[in-house]
């Protein structure tokens, strides 16, 4: 089974909190990216935003932090509220460290590799992660176009899991609309971080929907929940 993880970014910002509630009976967690105008060229939102959410809503929260030393925001988000924190592999000197913070922290561990980025920069790390998050667009501005180019990477890690039998969850983020969605759950990934195409239309929630029913479809997802 799929779960979609609405990226907040895409929201407005001007009535966060009910553009949250139109989703948040369908949302499976909820995806907020954290950049610091330096990893990227954007700058988003601070652990008060995660603070001034977290008593209001049950979901799930994922800090995606796309910042240039995410040691030093590790404690900050998860004491505001986040469940899960992913740092980008790119930004961790010494990822085993930042692991270890996080679950002194009691948050889940997140890795994230943008598009250049090789699998093997996850060597040694597999076993004590929860989530690998596959970039699809590169990181720091939403509505980019999806590149087709990562589903390789997405299928390679579906296979290094199922080969050394890992636990971690396979996610994408990055261009996931009813068009990508099929391409990405056969090539393995079962959370999906949507922001344009859920925030960006009418009807959100409905948006939500569509996005589950348009995954569920593809062969390898009918396939994995009847095994």
């Amino acid at each position: 089974m799929i779960k979609i993880a609405p990226s907040v970014l895409a929201a407005d910002f001007s009535c966060l909190y009910e553009e949250i509630k139109k989703i948040e009976g369908e949302a499976d967690l909820l995806h907020f990216d954290v950049m610091d105008g330096h990893f990227v060229p954007n700058i988003s939102f601070g652990p008060v935003v995660i603070s001034s959410l977290r008593d209001r809503f049950s979901l799930p929260f994922e800090g995606h932090l796309m910042v240039a030393n995410p040691s030093q925001w590790i404690v900050p988000f998860a004491r505001a509220g986040c469940d899960m924190i992913t740092v980008h592999r790119e930004a961790c000197e010494d990822p085993h460290q930042l692991i270890a913070l996080m679950k002194k922290e009691r948050v889940k561990v997140g890795i994230a590799l943008s598009p250049a980025t090789p699998l093997d920069t996850l060597e040694g790390l597999l076993s004590e992660i929860h989530l690998v998050l596959i970039m699809t667009v590169n990181p720091g501005f939403a509505g980019q176009s999806f590149i087709h180019e990562v589903l390789s990477k997405i299928r390679n890690l579906r296979d290094l899991k199922k080969k050394g039998s890992f636990s971690f969850e396979i996610a994408v983020d990055g261009g996931i609309d009813e068009k990508t969605v099929q391409e990405v759950v056969e090539a393995g990934a079962r959370i999906l971080v949507a922001g344009t195409a859920v925030f960006g239309v009418p009807d959100p929630q409905r948006a939500l929907v569509k996005l589950k029913e348009a995954g569920s479809g593809s062969n390898d997802s009918v396939e994995k929940d009847r095994s």
